[in-house]
């Protein structure tokens, strides 16, 4: 069954319940209201009675049962009896009719009047007092009234439960289809995106992602399509660019091992093919291994151990492996952007991954720039923390920084330097990883700045 369905009916059917249970509590209370209002008139017919057979005194008995028989309501089979009040061995004298128990007199005595049901004929005593002693003035009737007016309730709340129920299932079906309506906006985009177009994200229809349910769920798609994204380009490019890649050192040692078994060579000869032999390996395996760490590091976080990392600890231990990397670098920590608070130079990630992403860019400018001074700084926000490396080297060419980040682009003016454009496309992905981006700001022949931009913790 749908969610909507289930929506619906559940609404349905708690709507329903609390509708049938108000319409018996209405019930219930309309019965007890026409068992008390017939009683009430029973009662005042019984004065009636009683003012007729003892009329006060200087009344015209007459005219005042004229007045009662033809312009007051005469109950349906009503009955009176005027019994006087009368013992016998210290016992009620019941009369034969009406045939009424003897603990109904014996309350009418002590409380002045009583009630009492039998069936459909309902009773009304009330005790009066005269010249000649007391008698109990008892007058009954068949409550009509109540088979009709109760009748009309039920028929009243048959057409408005029919009503109802039809409004209820409108009601739920509209607000079902209502609520679940940017889940089927989602649910629209998520089955147009494919591997050809994994760069589309989703959206609500009310634009707010992340304000409801809704938001948060649009925004888990959209990280798990950044990941999809990711390990789809990273596999891609992998397969399309390992066989170039791996091929060139590979067609070379097999050149060299050919010529090496064509006849007699002398030693020196030997020598020189093994040793270019050994050279294409070393770069085979540095390629190789670039590759699959490329693959392996991926986008899915929960592989990684994640903790909480400073900054500014995070920077002093680029700086410890760029020494060592490359001794007798240029590279200088500015520490004028640092944050005065402490608290801001927190964020969470992989320690390693981070520290390998910021080294590629830091060895990259140094050799792009001769091993001119670099400049390592670090600038923090409420919600950021910022790693800007900048250097005074070649610089990167406008046509090639849209693509500085696909793995083995080099860029056009680079030939000079030794490298196979793997370091940045790793950093990008690292960077990515940890919910960060990479902005590359760089003039040919006066340098380059890269800031790292993290989401800080808190």
């Amino acid at each position: 069954m749908k969610i909507s369905n289930k929506i619906m009916l559940l609404f349905s059917v708690l709507t329903f319940s609390i509708i049938l249970l108000m319409s018996f509590f209405v019930y219930y209370l309309a019965n007890q209201y026409s068992f008390g209002d017939f009683y009430k008139r029973l009662e005042i017919r019984a004065y009636l009675t009683a003012n007729a057979a003892y009329p006060p005194n200087g009344t015209d008995t007459t005219a005042y049962n004229i007045i009662r028989d033809r312009h007051l309501e005469k109950l349906p089979s009503e009955e009176e009896y005027i019994i006087p009040v009368e013992y016998a061995a210290g016992r009620f004298v019941r009369p034969a009719r009406p045939n009424l128990p003897y603990a109904f007199y014996d309350e009418v005595v002590r409380q002045g009047h009583n009630t009492y049901r039998h069936n459909e004929r309902f009773f009304a005593g009330i005790l009066i007092s005269h010249g000649g002693g007391r008698s109990i003035v008892v007058v009954s009737a068949v409550n009509e009234y109540r088979g009709q007016y109760m009748a009309e309730l039920r028929r009243i709340l048959v057409i408005c439960f029919a009503v109802a129920a039809a409004l209820i299932v409108g009601a739920g079906v509209f607000f079902s289809q209502y609520i679940l309506a940017p889940v089927h906006h989602i649910m629209q985009q998520v089955k147009n995106i494919s591997s050809n177009n994994l760069h589309l994200r989703v959206s609500t229809k009310s634009g707010q992602d992340g304000q409801d349910e809704v938001g948060e769920l649009a925004g888990t798609f959209n990280n798990m399509l950044d990941r999809l994204e990711t390990a789809f380009e990273t596999q891609n490019n992998f397969v399309s660019n390992a066989s170039h890649e791996l091929g060139t050192p590979l067609t070379a040692i097999i050149g060299e091992a050919e010529l090496a078994l064509r006849g007699e060579r002398d030693n020196e000869s030997l020598r020189a093919s093994i040793s270019r032999m050994l050279t294409e390996a070393e770069r085979l395996n540095h390629i190789t291994r670039s590759l699959l760490q490329l693959a392996q590091t991926g986008f899915d976080g929960k592989k990684q151990h994640w903790e909480l990392i400073r900054t500014d600890e995070l920077l002093f231990a680029v700086k410890q492996m760029t020494d060592r990397l490359s001794p007798g670098n240029h590279v200088s920590i500015d520490y004028s952007l640092f944050p005065e608070e402490e608290d801001k130079m927190s964020i969470m990630g992989n320690f390693q991954l981070l520290e390998l992403a910021i080294t590629n860019i830091v060895t990259n400018a140094i050799k792009y720039s001769s091993n001119q001074p670099v400049s390592l700084a670090l600038a923090a926000t409420d919600t950021k923390n910022i790693v800007i490396v900048k250097d005074n080297g070649i610089g990167i060419p406008a046509q090639d920084l849209p693509y500085i980040f696909s793995p083995f682009f080099r860029a056009s003016n680079t030939s000079r330097f030794e490298g196979y454009g793997i370091g940045l496309p790793l950093t990008n992905t690292i960077i990515r990883m940890h919910k960060g981006e990479i902005i590359v700001e760089s003039r040919m022949n006066e340098g380059t700045e890269i800031r790292v931009v993290l989401p800080s913790v808190g």
